[in-house]
């Protein structure tokens, strides 16, 4: 070992899961077991310039975040890998283009729930790069009787706000329930996260 080529990375795919852009791929067939990969990107506003990934060269994990090494979230880019082995790299595989701005999938805000006499207070985190922080994400919130169809619905809510729900009307077993939400070229949800129960107004 050490003295022949190592197979080329397979299924290399440049996604958008959870707010990142990350580069995926498999081990080549018959992969060594010593075997590390290395990434670069290109972005279509410098064409012809792959560019190094510090933290993505000599890796042994089968993944490359690039969210935060992308310097312009509004123009496609795609990455390649390489198989190193000794003295010995595989060719370069590469990916398909993406735009952060445009393909981002978003996941699932975190619900955070506080009740206070007669007041519920809601604010979501979201699990985002440093880097997109900036970007004007929202959240769509629901609540509705445990049981019950009828969902009153908060919409567009910026990511740090929180919404306050005067609950002095309500007696019971009440959900919330939010989806992140992102405007780009269309709008775009992500599912809702797994509802929050709460009892209110509840004597005793």
């Amino acid at each position: 070992s050490g003295h022949v080529q190592p197979p080329p990375p397979q299924n290399v795919t440049l996604l958008s899961k959870d707010f990142d852009m990350i580069l995926t791929w498999a081990p080549g067939e018959g992969s060594p077991p010593d075997v590390t990969y290395t990434v670069r990107y290109e972005s279509q506003a410098r064409m012809d310039k792959w560019i190094k990934v510090p933290h993505c060269k000599n890796i042994h994990r089968t993944s490359c975040n690039l969210t935060c090494v992308l310097p312009n979230h509004f123009v496609k880019v795609r990455a390649r890998v390489k198989a190193v082995s000794g003295r010995f790299a595989s060719p370069w595989v590469e990916s398909q283009f993406k735009e952060y701005y445009l393909d981002v999938e978003l996941a699932p805000p975190v619900l955070n729930v506080n009740v206070k006499e007669n007041f519920i207070h809601v604010n979501a985190s979201f699990p985002l790069a440093a880097c997109v922080e900036n970007f004007h994400w929202t959240y769509d919130l629901n609540l509705w009787e445990a049981g019950s169809e009828d969902k009153k619905k908060y919409k567009d809510i910026f990511r740090k706000d929180t919404v306050t729900i005067d609950t002095t009307a309500l007696r019971g077993n009440y959900c919330l329930s939010a989806r992140s939400s992102f405007q780009s070229i269309d709008f775009k949800h992500s599912k809702f996260s797994q509802p929050v129960c709460v009892l209110l107004n509840h004597k005793g």
